[in-house]
C-alpha cells in the first residue's frame, strides 16, 4: 500500500509508493480520495505517464469537467496543454488568485496537472487554503460576507475584449490555445462562502477575475470588498508553494483552494497537461 506524507505546509500531502500508468483498485481509490478531502492537494512524483492514463486516473474522482475556453490536444478532447514557449514574451497565464472556471453553473470540483516539460527554475504553483483563511477571517469581515452571492463571469478574461484576448498586441504569439468568446459574457451565481459539497466543511469560494460584483453592493463596494478579501485569502499562512519536476502529478480541490502561476522561467518551454473533474451525474 501506498504512504501518505502530510507536507509541512497549510495544505497539501506527497503519495509515494504507487505507480498511477497502472489502474487501481476501489480500496486504492478510496484511500486517495479521502486524502484528497483532507489535505486538498496531493502531489505524486515520479510518474511517466501517457494521456490515457492522465484520463483514467482524472475519472476515478468524477467526470470529465468542461474546458470551454481551451482548445483540447489533438485526440484527447479533455486534455488542455498548459504551455509556455522558451521565446514567449505574453503576460504570464493565470498569474492571480481563482478556482477554475466558477463562472460555470456546476463548476469542476477538482483540477488534475501533469508535468510533461518543467524548466530547471521557476513556474511554481501557489495553492492556498480557503477553509483556513475563512476560519481565520476577521470577525468584523467575517460578518460582512458570510451570506454574500458573488456575480462570477469569464468576460474579463475570456470575452472578444477580454484579457487573453487575441485581439490584443501583448497576447502575439502566446503559446496556449486560448478561445474567446461571446459566450464569456454570461454570468452566474455563487454563494461567496459556500459548504464543501461532501465534508460540509466552510470555505470563501472567491476569485480574482472572475467575480464581477456582489449582489445587493455597488461597483465601488464590490471592488473594495474584494480587495481587501484577495489580501486575506492570499495571505502566506494560508500557501503552500509547489515546485515541479518532470512527471509530477497534482490532483487539487477547487472547492477548498485557490492557485495561480508564477514565472521566472524565462528561455525555457514549460508544458503541462491539465484535465478538470466535475462531480459524477
Amino acid at each position: 500500500m501506498f504512504n501518505i506524507e502530510v507536507l509541512d505546509a497549510p495544505c497539501g500531502a506527497e503519495i509515494t509508493g504507487i505507480d498511477l500508468s497502472q489502474s487501481l483498485s476501489a480500496q486504492v481509490v478510496s484511500k486517495i480520495r479521502k486524502a484528497w478531502l483532507s489535505h486538498h492537494v496531493l502531489v505524486f512524483r515520479n510518474q511517466q505517464l501517457d494521456k490515457s492514463d492522465l484520463e483514467r486516473f482524472t475519472l476515478y474522482f468524477g467526470d470529465f469537467g468542461e474546458d470551454p475556453f481551451f482548445k483540447p490536444i489533438q485526440g484527447h478532447k479533455h486534455i488542455a496543454a498548459i504551455r509556455r514557449t522558451a521565446s514567449e514574451a505574453t503576460p504570464l497565464f493565470a498569474e492571480n488568485w481563482h478556482t477554475d472556471w466558477s463562472f460555470q453553473p456546476k463548476p469542476p470540483i477538482g483540477t488534475c496537472l501533469y508535468g510533461v516539460k518543467i524548466p530547471p527554475v521557476g513556474g511554481d504553483t501557489l495553492f492556498s487554503n480557503q477553509h483556513a483563511a475563512y476560519r481565520n477571517m476577521p470577525s468584523t469581515l467575517k460578518e460582512r460576507v458570510q451570506h454574500l452571492t458573488a456575480i462570477h463571469s469569464a468576460s474579463s478574461a475570456y470575452s472578444l475584449d477580454g484579457v487573453y484576448s487575441d485581439k490584443r498586441k501583448e497576447n502575439i504569439g502566446r503559446g496556449m490555445d486560448i478561445v474567446v468568446s461571446e459566450d464569456a459574457l454570461a454570468t452566474q451565481t455563487h454563494p461567496l462562502v459556500r459548504p464543501h459539497t461532501e465534508t460540509g466543511e466552510l470555505a470563501i469560494y472567491s476569485t480574482a477575475g472572475y467575480i464581477q460584483g456582489f449582489v445587493g453592493l455597488d461597483q465601488n463596494e464590490s471592488k473594495d470588498l474584494l480587495d481587501e478579501l484577495y489580501r486575506h485569502q492570499g495571505s502566506l499562512q494560508f500557501v503552500y508553494r509547489h515546485k515541479w519536476e518532470p512527471g509530477t502529478l497534482v490532483i487539487w480541490d477547487n472547492r477548498s483552494i485557490l492557485h495561480k502561476a508564477t514565472g521566472g522561467y524565462d528561455g525555457y518551454e514549460r508544458l503541462l497537461y491539465r484535465t478538470t473533474i466535475s462531480e459524477r451525474l
